[in-house]
C-alpha cells in the first residue's frame, strides 16, 4: 500500500442505533435506516480524513473495532468511492481478535466465536444485493461469567484471555468458567479484585508472552493510586518485569520481530529494546491509546476521550492535547507520522480494541439473538437464507 499524505476532513457521518449512514441522501443505505424510536442515546457522528479514506480504500481491508462504553461492535468498511461506518450492539464488548475467517469477541459474561459465512453476505436481507461481502455469523459461545475480560487471542489450539478481574492468564473451557494458566508473581491468590489490572497480550508462536498491567499490587483495586506511572511490562515466559514507571499501559503487540505497546496515558505509541529494557516512542496522538493492530507498515490505533472521574485524572496526555479524540489514526512505522484518522465527533468516547480485516471491503456481523442469525444456513456443502420472519 503507498503512504498517502494527512488531509483535511472531507466526509462527515451521521448514525443511529444500529448503523451509521451518511448525510448525503444519494448514497443512503436501506440497511442503515432502521431507527429505534426508543433509543435515547446520543447520535454518532464522525469525521474521516480524506488519507484515512484513501488509505482504507488502498489497503484491500476493512477496520473492526470495539467501543464497551457505547455496547457497540463498529465496522468500517470501504465502498470504493468512501468510507462506510455500521455499528452493531453487543453487550460491553470488549476485547476483539480476527485470524483468517474467524473472529473472537469478549463481551459481558461470554467470549462468540464467529465465522464468516461469505456466500451469504452478498443476498444480506434488507441491503441491496453485493453490498456486503464478508458475513460473520456466531458459530460458538463460551459463557464465562462477568470476567471483565481485555485482551484475547488465538493460541495454538487454544483461546486464551486476560482475566483482568482475577488478575491471571486464562484459557477458555467448555467446563469452567476459566483455566488458570498464569499470574503475576506478586499475586499471592486469585480474587474478583481487579488487583492489578492485567490487561493486554502479546502472543508470539501461539502463546502469551509478554503482559501489560497497571501495577505491580496486590490488593483490591490497589493499582489506582498511582496510575499515572504505576504501569508496567512483564515477561510471560520469565515472570520478569520488563519495564516500570508506564503509564497506564494497554494492548502489548508482537510485529515485524519487535515487541510494540500503547504507554495510553501519555498518548504514546512505543517499541520496546529488550536488550536494553527501555521503550522509545514512535508516535503521540491525541487521544487516551487502546487497540492497536499492523497492516504493513502502518499501525492501526484506537484513541478514546477521557472520562473525567478518579481513574483518568491527571494522565500527561491531557496536559499535551487541548482537545482528545475517539477514533481511529493511521500511523507510519518508518516515520512515525499520522497519515489519516477517523473521528468519532459524538456518541462515541471510548474504544477499546481495534482490528484490521485484511481481504473484505464490506463486512457485516450478527449477534446470536437476532433475527438474521436464525434465518442463516451456512455450510461447505450449502448456504442459503431461510424465507419468513
Amino acid at each position: 500500500m503507498a503512504a498517502v499524505a494527512p488531509g483535511r476532513a472531507r466526509s462527515t457521518f451521521r448514525g443511529d442505533s444500529q448503523g451509521i449512514v451518511l448525510l448525503d441522501p444519494n448514497v443512503l443505505r436501506p440497511d442503515h435506516l432502521r431507527m429505534s424510536a426508543t433509543d435515547e442515546r446520543e447520535p454518532v457522528n464522525c469525521s474521516v480524513s480524506e488519507a484515512f479514506d484513501q488509505w482504507l480504500g488502498l489497503s484491500g481491508g476493512s477496520i473492526a473495532l470495539t467501543t464497551y462504553q457505547a455496547g457497540r461492535v463498529g465496522l468500517i468498511g470501504h465502498d470504493g468511492k468512501r468510507v462506510v461506518p455500521l455499528l452493531r450492539e453487543f453487550p460491553i464488548p470488549m476485547g476483539m481478535v480476527a485470524q483468517q475467517n474467524v473472529l473472537a469477541l469478549a463481551t459481558e459474561r461470554e467470549v462468540t466465536i464467529f465465522a464468516n459465512a461469505s456466500p451469504l453476505a452478498s443476498q444480506y436481507p434488507g441491503a441491496p444485493p453485493g453490498t456486503y461481502d464478508a458475513l460473520y455469523l456466531p458459530r460458538l459461545s463460551y459463557f464465562t461469567g462477568d470476567l471483565r475480560v481485555h485482551d484475547i487471542a488465538f493460541g495454538r489450539d487454544r483461546i486464551w484471555i486476560v482475566n483482568t478481574l482475577l488478575s491471571c492468564l486464562a484459557t477458555l473451557s467448555f467446563e469452567e468458567s476459566f483455566e488458570l494458566r498464569w499470574k503475576p508473581p506478586f499475586i499471592s491468590s486469585l480474587a474478583p479484585e481487579d488487583r492489578c489490572h492485567l490487561n493486554g497480550m502479546a502472543m508470539i508462536d501461539g502463546e502469551p508472552r509478554y503482559v501489560t498491567a497497571l501495577g505491580a499490587t496486590d490488593t483490591a483495586g490497589g493499582w489506582r493510586a498511582n496510575k499515572v506511572s504505576g504501569g508496567i511490562l512483564m515477561d510471560v515466559k520469565t515472570s520478569e518485569t520488563i519495564l516500570t514507571g508506564l503509564s497506564m499501559p494497554h494492548s502489548p503487540r508482537w510485529y515485524d520481530n519487535r515487541l510494540w505497546f500503547l504507554n495510553s496515558g501519555s498518548g504514546e505509541l512505543c517499541v520496546v529494546d529488550l536488550q536494553q529494557r527501555r521503550c522509545t516512542p514512535v508516535a503521540v496522538l491525541p487521544g487516551f491509546l487502546r487497540g492497536l493492530c499492523f497492516a504493513g507498515p502502518f499501525a492501526l490505533i484506537g484513541l478514546s476521550q477521557i472520562r473525567q472521574s478518579n481513574v483518568f485524572g491527571g494522565l500527561a496526555v491531557k496536559e499535551r492535547f487541548e482537545r482528545l479524540l475517539c477514533g481511529v489514526a493511521i500511523v507510519d512505522l518508518r516515520s512515525g507520522q499520522q497519515v489519516g484518522m477517523l473521528d468519532f465527533t459524538s456518541g462515541l468516547h471510548e474504544l477499546f480494541e481495534v482490528q484490521f480485516l485484511p481481504g473484505t471491503k464490506r463486512p457485516m456481523i450478527v449477534a446470536a439473538d437476532s433475527e438474521e442469525a436464525r434465518r442463516a444456513i451456512a455450510s461447505r456443502a450449502v448456504s442459503y437464507w431461510l424465507k419468513g420472519v
